[in-house]
């Protein structure tokens, strides 16, 4: 299920040890600790091999996760807002990442442009309870799916590149 190269990118991500949510207040700090170092070394590693491909942030409860993610099409940049919320009972439950611009553009994604995940990726999660972060999520989960449904969302016209988008808007301003 899992490639050569998902299971080396995998292996350089530290694994989360603390199991706990939101709701552990105490425990919660020791965890988000975990998160950020997983984040930080997982974006170390895509950057030190040519693969740079979203920012996140939190906010200071690090509950709710927001920022950019993008895939290169053709040589062009596709950008996107990415965000979640932390469920209160993570990291037994996997966060639901939303795509809000792309909502209602795939079959494969939820009301709100919430992503589908549920076939691959939360069966995976779900055995490895406490050990996947927002690192993992992002490896295993937004990075697929991006993978997939980006070029057959752009072969079948329902994306443009913002540059196309914004010279068929001037055309049209100027007929």
């Amino acid at each position: 299920m899992v490639d050569a190269t998902t299971k080396k990118a995998l292996s350089s991500i530290p694994i989360c040890r603390t199991k706990a949510g939101p709701r552990e207040k105490d425990l919660w700090v020791s965890r988000l600790k975990e998160e950020y170092v997983g984040l930080i070394k997982y974006v170390e590693n895509n950057k030190s091999q040519d693969n740079d491909w979203f920012r996140l942030e939190s906010n200071k409860d690090g509950t709710r996760w927001f920022g950019k993610c993008w895939y290169i099409h053709e040589l062009l940049k596709y950008e996107f807002d990415v965000e979640f919320d932390i469920p209160v009972t993570y990291p037994v439950t996997a966060p639901e990442i939303a795509l809000p611009e792309l909502d209602g553009k795939t079959a494969k994604m939820y009301r709100g442009g919430k992503i589908c995940l549920s076939d691959h990726f939360k069966p995976l999660w779900a055995k490895n309870v406490p050990k996947f972060g927002v690192a993992h999520a992002m490896a295993l989960g937004l990075g697929p799916w991006l993978a997939v449904e980006v070029p057959d969302l752009i072969s079948k016209q329902l994306i443009q590149h913002k540059d196309d988008s914004t010279q068929s808007a001037s055309a049209t301003a100027s007929s």
